[in-house]
C-alpha cells in the first residue's frame, strides 16, 4: 500500500509544480493588479481551512467543558 502512496504523490507533485510556474510566470508580467489578486486567493485560501479546525476546536471545547 505504501508503494502505490509514494508512487501517486510523485505524480502529484509534478503537476503542482507546473501549475506554481504558471502563476509565477502571470505574475512576473509586472502587472500589479494581477499580482495581488493571486496574493489575495492564495491568502484566502491558506486561511480558511484554519478557520474551519479553529471552528471544530472551540466546538469539541464547548461539548466537553458542557458535560
Amino acid at each position: 500500500m505504501k508503494k502505490y502512496s509514494v508512487i501517486f504523490l510523485l505524480f502529484v507533485s509534478s503537476i503542482t509544480s507546473a501549475q506554481c510556474a504558471m502563476c509565477k510566470a502571470i505574475v512576473e508580467n509586472g502587472d500589479a493588479d494581477v499580482a495581488e489578486g493571486i496574493n489575495n486567493g492564495i491568502t484566502y485560501l491558506m486561511a480558511f481551512p484554519y478557520i474551519l479546525i479553529g471552528l471544530l476546536f472551540f466546538a469539541l471545547y464547548k461539548h466537553r467543558k458542557k458535560h
